[in-house]
């Protein structure tokens, strides 16, 4: 096995390991899932999916490498990314303490696709671990000498391991089996949900730049 398949290997297996790991955004998704149904939170997925991609061609032209050097802007995307969890954080908070009648009436509870996508762009557009995470990825799938072809393995790989978990995510948590869940649970699940994105944006608020 040659040394860049062996780095690219080792890309692909980190990018699972953090791309699949339960956080902000995918939260989020299985939230949507259960409550909205399939469609809506493969909708939320790829504007998540798309936030990463972005950041992935920043990270392998190298103009991420130049943000990140630029502490101000840094802090704008960390201020802007905590405050826009901090929003769902109240949002998911309001639910779980609304009566479950209360909860089901009306299309006010329903998102509409446009908003569930520019929802999964901002929460990644916005994180700057994001910039970080794909500044150090492409670091050690390209090395010092890199090339367009270790380029593109690097981002099409994890732009398709990208749809994969995101994707997978919402086919998985929108099943009859979890929306049932959901019905029974609401409260309890979109409690969670409010800690999860309140503490994640407090992280974000007040980590040192």
């Amino acid at each position: 096995m040659s040394a860049e398949l062996q780095h690219l290997l080792l890309v692909y297996a980190t990018y699972v390991i953090a791309a699949g790991s339960p956080g902000p955004s995918n939260m989020r998704i299985m939230g949507v899932a259960m409550r909205q149904g399939r469609a809506a939170a493969l909708t939320l997925a790829a504007g998540v999916v798309t936030g990463s991609v972005f950041w992935g061609v920043m990270a392998a032209t190298g103009i991420s490498v130049l943000l990140a050097r630029y502490a101000q802007v840094m802090t704008v995307l960390k201020i802007l990314g905590g405050l826009y969890l901090l929003f769902l954080a109240f949002k998911a908070g309001r639910a779980a303490l609304s009566a479950d009648q209360q909860a089901s009436e009306g299309p006010r509870s329903v998102v509409s696709r446009g908003a569930l996508y520019r929802q999964g762009l901002l929460m990644h557009l916005g994180n700057p671990k994001s910039v970080l995470a794909w500044i150090a990825l492409v670091t050690l799938g390209l090395g010092t000498e890199a090339s367009w072809q270790g380029a593109a393995a690097v981002l099409g790989g994890c732009a398709v391991l990208s749809v994969t978990i995101f994707g997978g995510y919402a086919l998985l948590f929108s099943t009859a089996r979890m929306v049932r869940v959901y019905r029974r649970a609401r409260r309890w699940i979109e409690g969670v949900l409010s800690v999860v994105f309140g503490l994640a944006g407090l992280r974000l608020l007040l980590a040192r730049p």
